[in-house]
């Protein structure tokens, strides 16, 4: 138990040091935004997409969920 309360106190200090977690809506805009901004259409933008948004959500989202809702958007 003593071991886990290190461990507890330690993921504390640390959280405090990474960047805040992007919300869902926060999401949903910057995705917006970059199919706007590489004129994507269809799954062949996909790439395109990404590669736009992976600089902005690194560390702040999961990419594989963001990925899910880019190839939702562009079906």
């Amino acid at each position: 138990m003593d071991l886990a309360a290190i461990e507890r106190a330690e993921v504390a200090v640390l959280q405090g040091y990474l960047p805040a977690p992007l919300t869902d809506a926060e999401i949903d805009a910057l995705i917006t935004e970059a199919i706007g901004a590489t004129g994507a259409a269809g799954m062949a933008g996909m790439g395109k997409v990404m590669a736009a948004l992976k600089p902005k959500l690194a560390g702040r989202a999961d990419m594989g969920a963001v990925s899910a809702r880019i190839k939702a958007r562009l079906s």
